[in-house]
């Protein structure tokens, strides 16, 4: 079998004709070089997986093309198979397809890759540092060729960002099936994964990115929102109905998930200080306002930090410069910090993701390519001494938090055993809580409550208008002080701005209400008051996401090392027809720390899509609120024996009998200390 007959045999294939060499555009940002770590054989499979995308009669330009990329980039990212010009997300009828989810999938691939939402956009990272939408151009334009092809009776299975092609099955199974980076346990280290990636056969799709549901930094404006509002409250005590006015919140990084703090800061109405090393990173931000003031200078930030503390109104500041030198002048000068976090990408903190203190922006990308292990170095250096700061600032009084960006696990990895509470390992936790351990997940993802979100896929902001209004009418603010503060966040959407590439919104949920949303949804798309939606979610949520380091840190039964969850959710929606389920490696916390399940539902207004909602959304959360009620978690437990009642004829959840602590405690300490 030659090339001519594989040829031959591909009708859904890349042309024999090579575009023209790209040109980027000013001002976009890049990903670093990831350096090159493969051995000679290596090298000789990763150019050849790379070429088996394209026509023979290509190979010859191509391949020293590639090799280059590989051997400067540290990944082959076939730069000139990217389409010319900027990439958007469309209204859903400039799109071609055979089916209305084809479609509807090509508006989330290329609202991923907006120059407006995406982090490196040539290099198809989405957010997060390493978050992408798939491994590289050659994918992209085999992928939208199978999107435009598909039909409401064919899957797309995606692996690794590879579309290994389309296969028959029924109208009600799920159109893409996407897996990222799954390696077998034995390999499941970022070691084994980085070569892996190098070769061009794994790929790191945080969950959102690789699984085309990102909505823009929006997305983590409410989850920030919601923690920072919380931590105040349960922490500062700031009222049940009241907000952050007076109070100082600091954190570091403005990138795509990060860059959300200043908002959610300032929708709060507290005082926000926020570091960042990467000038353009603060750019994007304060020409989308979402951040109202840059300066590196710390006298000038904090003079005015206390007029405005003082005078209890709300401002922004983002901080050019370094998280570390902005906490040591806060020791130095005796500055109250309320709340205090971290969002840089920790969780590829020798990727890229921590810049070492005293290291420029510049400095820290060409040492990364340049020489790794120094890089290393000094990145365990900075976060030793980072700790060392955050210790003196919280024996004043500061309410210190881990944002899930597996901060505390890098700085265990640094060698800081004493971060630990066992002073081994990381299995018991770390003497800081995570902002799930204590805050969102007793208080949001117990309950139910999550990130859930949609794209009104026509494009128009007055779909948008609709939706929220629908919204809205499914919410009960009187219900619990959760409805209350998710009713005034989508009130309050439009005011706030918060809309970055396509017309999308994000709302917390519990069961109940993501199925009335989605079901009043789908009825409009019916009565053609609005065009059709795709609804979706985070991974930070209850369900879909197994890592104990970020969803499941207040999971304290000993199965937060388990996946059990994150796998079920993911099949559990395949069989429930969601129109797109996604299982990933890593997430937010990095590879081997997270197992991720996800999905993408597109509302059509048809009765089918009605079905799969009452089951599918249901089963999506509850799947997960179960898990919590087996850890004994009070709050899921409520939650559970709520459902166990009121769906007595169509469900039934395992409920744990609690043993008495001091039963418990008296007979094992008396066993085992003789």
């Amino acid at each position: 079998m030659d090339n001519k007959d594989i040829a031959k045999a591909l009708t859904i294939k890349l042309d024999a004709t090579l575009p023209a060499k790209p040109t980027f555009k000013e001002g976009i940002r890049r990903a670093p070089s990831r350096g090159f770590n493969l051995s000679l054989e290596q090298t000789k499979v990763a150019l050849k997986n790379a070429l088996r995308y394209v026509p023979e009669e290509l190979h010859k330009e191509l391949a020293e093309e590639f090799l280059d990329e590989l051997m400067t980039r540290g990944r082959i990212y076939a730069y000139r198979f990217r389409p010319e010009g900027e990439i958007k997300g469309k209204p859903i009828d400039e799109y071609k397809g055979k089916c209305l989810a084809g479609k509807a999938f090509q508006v989330m691939i290329d609202n991923n890759l907006d120059f407006e939402v995406a982090l490196y956009p040539y290099e198809l990272v989405t957010y997060g540092e390493t978050g992408s939408v798939c491994h590289n151009w050659l994918q992209y334009r085999l992928i939208k060729r199978y999107l435009e092809e598909m039909t409401d009776e064919q899957t797309l299975v995606v692996e690794s960002g590879h579309p290994l092609g389309l296969f028959p099955s029924k109208k009600d199974a799920p159109r893409v099936i996407i897996t990222n980076g799954l390696m077998i346990g034995m390999f499941d280290n970022y070691k084994d994964w980085e070569i892996a990636e190098e070769m061009g056969v794994a790929n790191y799709g945080q969950m959102t990115a690789g699984g085309w549901i990102y909505i823009g930094p929006q997305g983590i404006v409410h989850g920030t929102f919601n923690t920072i509002l919380t931590a105040g409250r349960k922490y500062l005590g700031v009222a049940s109905d009241g907000d952050l006015k007076g109070k100082l919140f600091i954190s570091s990084g403005l990138g795509g998930m990060s860059g959300a703090q200043p908002k959610a800061c300032e929708i709060a109405n507290a005082v926000g200080v926020f570091a960042e090393v990467d000038e353009s990173r603060i750019k994007t931000r304060l020409s989308q306002g979402w951040v109202k003031e840059s300066s590196s200078d710390l006298d000038y930030i904090f003079k005015k930090v206390a007029e405005y503390v003082k005078a209890g109104k709300t401002y922004s500041f983002a901080y050019h410069g370094n998280i570390v030198d902005l906490l040591q002048y806060c020791v130095d000068k005796d500055v109250h910090i309320d709340l205090l976090s971290d969002q840089t990408s920790c969780h590829a903190a020798y990727e890229g993701g921590y810049c070492p203190q005293g290291m420029s922006f510049e400095k820290r990308t060409e040492l990364l390519a340049s020489n790794r292990e120094e890089f290393v170095k000094e990145v365990n250096k900075s976060l030793r001494k980072h700790f060392e700061l955050i210790k003196k600032l919280t024996a004043k009084g500061t309410y210190f938090f881990d944002y899930g960006n597996a901060f505390l696990k890098a700085i265990f990895d640094a060698g800081v055993k004493e971060i630990s509470k066992n002073g081994i390992d990381e299995k018991d936790g770390f003497i800081f809580p995570s902002y799930v351990e204590d805050l969102m997940g007793p208080e949001l993802f117990d309950y139910g409550y999550g990130p859930f979100r949609w794209v009104c896929l026509s494009g128009k902001s007055e779909d948008l208008d609709k939706t929220d209004a629908a919204a809205m009418s499914c919410i009960n603010p009187e219900r619990r002080g959760q409805d209350r503060d998710n009713y005034y966040w989508v009130r309050d959407a439009k005011k706030n701005a918060l809309v970055v590439g396509t017309q999308a919104r994000i709302l917390y949920q519990d069961a109940e209400g993501r199925r009335d949303i989605a079901l009043k949804f789908n009825d409009m798309v019916r009565k053609g008051e609005i065009g059709p939606v795709m609804i979706g979610r985070d991974h930070h949520d209850v369900s879909g996401t197994d890592s104990p380091f970020r969803e499941t840190a207040n999971i304290k039964d000993g199965s937060n090392v388990m996946a059990d969850m994150a796998t079920q959710c993911y099949a559990g929606n395949a069989a429930r027809g969601m129109s797109l389920v996604a299982l990933h490696n890593g997430g937010g916390t990095g590879i081997g720390k997270a197992i991720n399940g996800g999905f993408g539902l597109l509302l059509d207004g048809t009765e089918k899509t009605d079905t799969i909602i009452k089951s599918a959304v249901m089963w999506d959360v509850m799947g997960g609120v179960a898990r919590r009620s087996w850890a004994r978690n009070p709050n899921s437990i409520s939650t559970s024996v709520e459902y166990n009642t009121k769906y007595k004829n169509e469900g039934h959840i395992t409920i744990p009998f609690i043993a008495d602590d001091k039963l418990v405690s008296d007979l094992v300490e008396k066993k085992l200390k003789k």
